[in-house]
């Protein structure tokens, strides 16, 4: 079984903000598969199914961002899961809006939300979806950048790029980590034809 984590914020307040892609990937990758999310527990909200042939949990932690480790600990031990086993899907400010990044292993680079599960896991070989929500303007404030809503543009654009997300966690599925980091690593679906 995979367990499969879109890292975010609940309540209406941070809906389709940057920080949330993680949760938008997690949802989408749910409707395309018709898996519910409505059972609670894990201290979030979850759902099981299968996906070309495998088994599957999608689990949205409910902790906020920076507690999610919590979540994705229980869940871990509940169902019986190993980190290597482990697909978390993130917002990346270090990557430009549309790109993707396939990654193994690693340090959280900053963001709470992996902070948080390295230190509940205590162990960091879990895969890791980067989705790219680029960064604020020189001299803007990370944290209102990524807690801020996608403009028109980007919002025009945001639908595609999580089915673009949702694709790559196929190929992870499907392929394997590194069969998916050489289809999506060096990809950005903005300077390709959608």
């Amino acid at each position: 079984m995979k367990l499969i984590v879109g890292l975010g914020n609940p309540g209406e307040r941070y809906a389709e903000t940057r920080h949330n892609i993680g949760f938008m990937v997690a949802e989408q990758l749910a409707r395309r598969f018709r898996i519910a999310l409505k059972r609670k527990g894990f201290q979030g909200l979850y759902g099981a199914g299968h996906i070309l042939g495998q088994e599957v949990t999608i689990l949205l932690p409910q902790t906020y961002m920076n507690r999610s480790g919590s979540s994705v600990a229980s869940a871990l031990q509940s169902l019986g899961i190993q980190p290597g086993d482990l697909i978390v899907v993130h917002d990346e400010i270090d990557l430009e809006y549309g790109a993707l990044r396939v990654k193994v292993g690693g340090g959280h680079g900053g963001h709470n939300g992996l902070r948080d599960l390295a230190s509940s896991l205590q162990d960091p070989h879990f895969v890791r979806l980067r989705v790219g929500v680029g960064r604020p303007p020189a001299g803007g404030d990370v944290s209102n950048h990524v807690l801020s809503r996608f403009n028109a543009e980007e919002r025009s654009k945001l639908d595609d790029i999580v089915s673009f997300a949702v694709d790559a966690i196929e190929r992870i599925l499907l392929d394997g980590p590194t069969a998916a980091m050489n289809a999506y690593n060096n990809r950005n679906l903005l300077s390709e034809s959608i």
